[in-house]
């Protein structure tokens, strides 16, 4: 039951620190990583699985920007929307493999939505962007990089 809360948790920071409130993953993710205790693969899948679904959160919320832009809790501040607004017009799709970084990665999910990127192939590079993140955090932690 404890592994079910714990990963249960992972899984949850991992969700928020993609979405509305700030949170540190890779924080999480690490000390779980150090404590030994469970597979590096399984925390990795669960850690991504999370980060990805805040993502496609962020993607429907560009869905329906012009209705929830200015509310409060909507995740990305009006400036970093324009950005990377532009940044997504410049690079188009590519520019989803930036996803994975603490600033300005949520908005490009947002941009994504808000150009209405399809779901499936926003949902494969951001797969990839935020589980390499994850990977190389692993890697670095355990001493393989």
């Amino acid at each position: 039951m404890q592994d079910i809360a714990v990963l249960g948790s992972l899984f949850g920071v991992a969700f928020i620190a993609a979405t509305i409130l700030p949170a540190q993953s890779e924080a999480a993710l690490v000390a779980l990583l150090v404590t030994g205790k469970w597979s590096p693969l399984l925390l990795i899948a669960v850690a991504s699985a999370g980060n990805v679904l805040g993502a496609t959160v962020n993607w429907a919320l560009g869905r329906g920007v012009t209705r929830f832009r200015h509310r409060r809790w909507f995740p990305v501040g009006e400036q970093a929307l324009e950005r990377a607004t532009g940044w997504y017009r410049r690079w188009g799709r590519w520019s989803l493999l930036l996803s994975w970084a603490p600033i300005g990665g949520d908005a490009l999910t947002v941009a994504a939505g808000v150009l209405r990127e399809p779901f499936w192939s926003f949902l494969l590079l951001v797969t990839i962007a935020k589980t390499g993140r994850y990977l190389v955090l692993a890697a670095i932690t355990l001493g393989f990089l």
